[in-house]
């Protein structure tokens, strides 16, 4: 991968740059993240159990950072700009990897070095993130008007955005969603979140689904159906490594 002169980051849709500051590769965002599981010895035995938790812990993710002028007047908005940004998660990207964004909260503060002269410092910006790594490819839409597989190419389930038109059940490879009392053009499902909506009007009372389970698209082929009154569905499968 041929890396761009100028490396920066990209978070809840603005530039690093935007503001004069640029990243070196510390290594840190090539760091993934940790599977949730414990241990626990048992006496006259050898070995130790494991249990499996379920899941990946968050993971911390540090940029390098550095600017050459317009300091402090540019490092002040940066820093304020940044700080805002602890109580939830946004979108971030940066030039290393831009085939793929992750989900992170700015954590900790801001502690600038002086380089010797009064407009250039470095520092560090360190982010709390979720342990997937989404692909950019795993936001293209998928539309099925009939019965249909899709491939998930990667070694995780993913929970996919579904945009279902009509009232019936679609099927996502061994789930169910049922949709019922629908008067929407569609009912938006999130997976992940585990929520229907339309716009900003909640539909979960519209919707059933298999054993409770929300589908999600497992490593291989996936099979699709539409129930009648089902007319199409739109799917976004939001792929994701760690």
């Amino acid at each position: 991968m041929i890396r761009p002169i100028l490396s920066y980051f990209v978070y809840d849709g603005q530039k690093s740059l935007d503001y004069g500051v640029k990243i070196s590769d510390s290594g840190a965002t090539w760091d993934g993240a940790e599977r949730d599981i414990k241990t626990q010895s048992v006496p006259g035995r050898n070995g130790d159990l494991i249990y499996d938790n379920g899941r990946y812990k968050n993971c911390a993710i540090k940029y390098e950072c550095y600017m050459v002028d317009g300091f402090p007047d540019n490092y002040e908005a940066f820093r304020g700009w940044l700080l805002a940004h602890q109580t939830a998660y946004y979108r971030l990207e940066d030039t290393y990897r831009p085939e793929e964004y992750r989900l992170a909260r700015v954590s900790g503060g801001l502690d600038a070095t002086l380089y010797g002269f009064p407009d250039a410092a470095e520092f560090s910006v360190k982010f709390d993130c979720k342990p997937q790594r989404y692909l950019k490819s795993g936001e293209r839409t998928y539309t099925f008007t009939a019965a249909g597989e899709i491939r998930n190419r990667t070694l995780f389930p993913a929970k996919p955005l579904v945009r279902i038109h009509g009232n019936g059940t679609t099927g996502i490879g061994s789930k169910t969603i049922e949709v019922s009392g629908n008067s929407y053009p569609y009912v938006e499902v999130d997976c992940e979140t585990m929520d229907a909506f339309y716009g900003a009007n909640n539909c979960n009372s519209m919707i059933s689904v298999t054993s409770g389970d929300f589908p999600a698209l497992v490593p291989g082929d996936n099979g699709i159906t539409l129930g009648k009154g089902i007319t199409n569905i739109e799917l976004i499968p939001r792929w994701w490594i760690v």
